[in-house]
């Protein structure tokens, strides 16, 4: 280091210029080397050896991967399959939600359904749409533009009566679910569903293809129950809402080109992101195909997106449904990263950042990867059984921003073992680089 010292004092301005910048680059592949020589010794420990696991870090200002083990192999992503419609939602939408499609004769308002899931949904409580139909005498509302099934490929069949699990639908009403709750008598909403409710000892809440709806006499709290969102049912739901005025129509030949707007839709990416909402994430694929056609269709969106806007991902992902409830879905480490960098270089950090659960703040993440020197960590977990994933951004103690996906898959330790293993690796990247 003294050779190097004289040398600069005896260097002219220009020569002494490059032999900082070489000595720079020299210090930055020591440390980089050093870095991943401590990963890959972590993911190649005891603890792993059970499991399949990927981790892929990469820093977006250099263009350089710091760390790479199995970021081209195909993992389960569960939940960071949101990562994709979050990016789609972004290209297709815009800065405020479509509620509805409609066309107005003389006193009469028709309606296609856009899939807006804000439509009279209890955490975002918007009257927009409502407050505008009920200006009519009359309303036909067109049932069959969704191309779809109400379930995804691959969901768990026996989830249907789980809050995570709602239908899919062309027009959501109060997020396809119903709320029960019990203080000194059950309570529901929508209120006039109480006479399809009642108590029980069983586990299920709602019979298997009908709404009926049960309260175990055990809970405490209030649950969420999806509906069968047959047509009965919606014209149920409208009927209440809109006494004698909806008529639910198959088909029409009217031109329904003119587009009322409900929430701003960084609302709804917040909280499909922060809090992991199914619902919330599939409804916003069937959002974005109704920019592009009256027909909504999911699938066509999914491909359209990956034949375009992410058809340079080196690994293209078997992508199934919006939310990553389905085991179909396969996603590599890299193409996560790839689309998240896409997200860093185009959206405002501070609009991105504000997305994602926060590591011992906000979110999923509130209970995990904290600091007391402040948030590091703004990522998406995703979950389903024996299998946990972490993708999005790292602040380091340098101030570098670090795009990484941690993938882990098949294992049969607990899912809290394999957070204290990552957290220790992402505290040393946060320390050491």
């Amino acid at each position: 280091m003294n050779r190097v010292l004289d040398y600069l004092k005896t260097t002219p301005l220009m020569g002494r210029f490059f032999a900082v910048v070489v000595l720079s680059l020299m210090l930055l592949n020591c440390k980089s080397s050093h870095i991943s020589k401590h990963l890959k010794k972590a993911v190649s420990s005891n603890f792993y050896e059970n499991q399949f696991t990927g981790l892929m870090v990469y820093n977006p200002r250099t263009k350089d991967t710091v760390f790479n083990f199995n970021g081209e192999r195909y993992f389960t992503p569960a939940s960071n399959t949101k990562i994709f419609t979050l990016f789609t939602a972004l290209q297709y939408l815009p800065e405020k939600i479509p509620a509805f499609k409609y066309a107005i004769h003389q006193d009469t308002l028709i309606v296609k359904g856009t899939g807006d899931p804000s439509f009279l949904h209890p955490f975002f409580k918007d009257s927009t749409a409502i407050n505008f139909m009920k200006n009519f005498s009359a309303i036909k509302l067109v049932t069959n533009n969704y191309n779809n099934e109400k379930f995804g490929p691959g969901w768990a069949w026996e989830d249907y009566d789980t809050y995570y699990s709602p239908e899919r639908s062309a027009f959501p009403m109060y997020g396809n679910v119903l709320k029960v709750s019990n203080t000194t008598d059950l309570k529901t909403s929508p209120e006039f569903l109480k006479a399809q409710t009642t108590y029980t000892l069983m586990d299920k809440r709602r019979d298997f293809n009908a709404n009926n709806f049960f309260y175990k006499l055990t809970d405490k709290d209030t649950i969420e129950v999806p509906f069968v969102m047959d047509t009965t049912m919606v014209k149920q739901l409208w009927d209440n809402l809109l006494p004698n005025k909806v008529e639910i129509i198959p088909y029409t030949s009217a031109n329904t080109d003119k587009i009322l707007y409900s929430i701003p839709s960084d609302s709804l990416y917040k909280r499909m992101m922060q809090v992991s909402d199914n619902f919330l994430a599939e409804q916003l694929l069937i959002l974005a195909s109704s920019t592009v056609s009256d027909t909504l269709d999911a699938d066509t969106i999914r491909k359209s997106i990956l034949d375009n806007q992410l058809k340079h991902l080196k690994q293209q992902p078997r992508w199934v449904d919006g939310s990553g409830l389905s085991r179909y879905n396969l996603f590599t480490p890299l193409s996560f990263v790839q689309v998240l960098e896409k997200l860093y270089t185009e959206i405002p950090r501070k609009r991105l950042f504000n997305y994602f659960p926060v590591g011992g703040n906000i979110g999923t993440l509130k209970n995990w990867y904290g600091s007391d020197k402040g948030p590091y960590i703004y990522a998406k977990s995703g979950t389903v059984g024996n299998n946990y994933c972490l993708s999005g951004y790292l602040l380091t103690s340098s101030g570098e921003v670090l795009i990484f996906s941690f993938m882990n898959n098949h294992y049969t330790t607990s899912s809290t073992k394999v957070k204290e293993q990552m957290q220790l690796i992402f505290e040393y990247l946060r320390d050491h680089y």
